[in-house]
């Protein structure tokens, strides 16, 4: 019997799809923003994300895209590309820009109520 993950119930749990109007807002809802240092015409190439937003929901996005990085090639590929990015933090920055992707699919999954159904893949009908 295959084991079911709480990561989707959870993101579920701690989102009303109907507060948000983009998922830009929902990324920052999740904590999965980065801050703004700049002055003038000088801007930091070195930021974190913010402290700030709903901690569960972080987490659930962050487990999420872990677990989707592995079973989808898209996925997998992007996660690849900004991994091999010369940064800091490279890995640890690759899964939040990937919980970033991600926010952006769930999000429009929930807006139209639609199922995911991944690149070449396809489904049979019962």
């Amino acid at each position: 019997m295959p084991v079911i993950s709480p990561i989707p119930s959870g993101i579920l749990a701690e989102v009303d799809i109907n507060q948000f109007k983009s998922h830009k807002e929902l990324a920052k809802y999740g904590g999965l923003a980065w801050t703004e240092h700049q002055s003038g015409k000088f801007t930091a190439n070195r930021t974190r994300l913010i402290r700030s937003g709903n901690r569960y929901l972080k987490y659930y996005l962050i487990e999420a895209a872990n677990s989707v990085r592995v079973h989808d090639p898209v996925f997998a590929e992007y996660y690849a590309k900004k991994k091999a990015e010369p940064k800091e933090f490279a890995e640890k920055r690759a899964l939040a820009l990937t919980a970033r992707k991600l926010v952006r699919l769930v999000f429009y999954l929930l807006k139209t109520n639609r199922l995911y159904e991944p690149e070449g893949v396809t489904r049979q009908r019962a």
